[in-house]
């Protein structure tokens, strides 16, 4: 039947008020809704219809979800599959959307809120920095269940030294923190630890590099903690060059005395923080 679709769906980090209108529409509209109630915030299946078959897939593998995808393909059915955080990371959807293709099911993914950014905006922090961070880091410490690829290690990602979000590395805490002062962040650098972020539950602790082994462990926190790491988390002083006067863009004509004062402290300021950088690797590969 045509009408059969699956929609892979981001619930967000956790509070239900977090999920975009579309997602909640879709799951509104689903005639199946699943869901990991480990992974996922019951309050979500308030928007389900009264009459959805509601199915948690916690205690399944794909296995058992590939039957409710064959049988929406077959009864015309709209199955919402709810998906903690985004899809995009770390969500095992690219297997799920494989097996609704070879069953000729049309699949649509809704993005979600990170729990990355949950937590930046809970500590009211802005993760690039003039200056300070442009990039941020999105991975998890290598040892786990699932293999890191080649070349992808934290200590690597540690040397440049910019914002680094680190999912799925709490139960390992003190190889988290190694890894990272030898990839060359000091030992003072910010860290956000934060537990169940908008969740009832939440816990979200500052710490120090230094200290976010005996931190973790004095809350007893081993999964669904996020570790945010790096200088913007601290930095104050600076200012983007977007809403500078002396900048200018299609819509804003800049100003000429504030212009030739931004050209000027382009040419002569150095970087802010640029002593908290790790230093630029030397002989082996280690930090100066």
């Amino acid at each position: 039947m045509t009408n059969a679709k699956v929609w892979f769906v981001g619930a967000g980090p956790g509070a239900a008020d977090l999920l975009t209108l579309r997602a909640a529409r879709v799951i509104a509209e689903a005639d199946v809704v699943i869901w990991a109630a480990s992974l996922v915030h019951a309050d979500v299946l308030a928007h389900a219809r009264p009459d959805a078959e509601i199915v948690d897939s916690s205690q399944l593998p794909i296995e058992g979800v590939l039957p409710l995808y064959r049988r929406a393909a077959a009864e015309g059915l709209t199955v919402a599959r709810i998906h903690s955080g985004d899809p995009a990371l770390w969500g095992a959807v690219q297997e799920q959307l494989d097996l609704c293709r070879a069953l000729d099911l049309a699949v649509e993914i809704v993005p979600g809120v990170s729990s990355f950014t949950a937590v930046a905006a809970i500590v009211g922090r802005e993760l690039t920095i003039p200056e300070v961070a442009q990039s941020v880091i999105l991975t998890r410490l290598e040892g786990g269940k699932t293999p890191m690829p080649p070349g992808e290690r934290v200590r690597e990602f540690a040397r440049h030294g910019t914002t680094m979000a680190l999912f799925l590395s709490a139960a390992r805490s003190g190889q988290a923190q190694a890894e990272l002062l030898a990839g060359g962040y000091p030992a003072h650098t910010p860290v956000v630890v934060a537990y169940q972020a908008t969740w009832p539950d939440e816990l979200v602790v500052r710490c120090t590099l230094g200290e976010l082994e005996a931190t973790v462990k004095e809350h007893k926190l081993w999964k669904h903690t996020l570790f945010l790491v790096g200088p913007a988390l601290a930095a104050t002083g600076t200012r983007s060059h977007l809403y500078h006067p002396g900048h200018f863009h299609t819509f804003r004509r800049a100003e000429p005395a504030a212009r030739a004062e931004l050209r000027r402290s382009r040419a002569v300021a150095p970087p802010v923080g640029a002593a908290d950088r790790p230093a630029s690797p030397g002989a082996g590969g280690l930090p100066r």
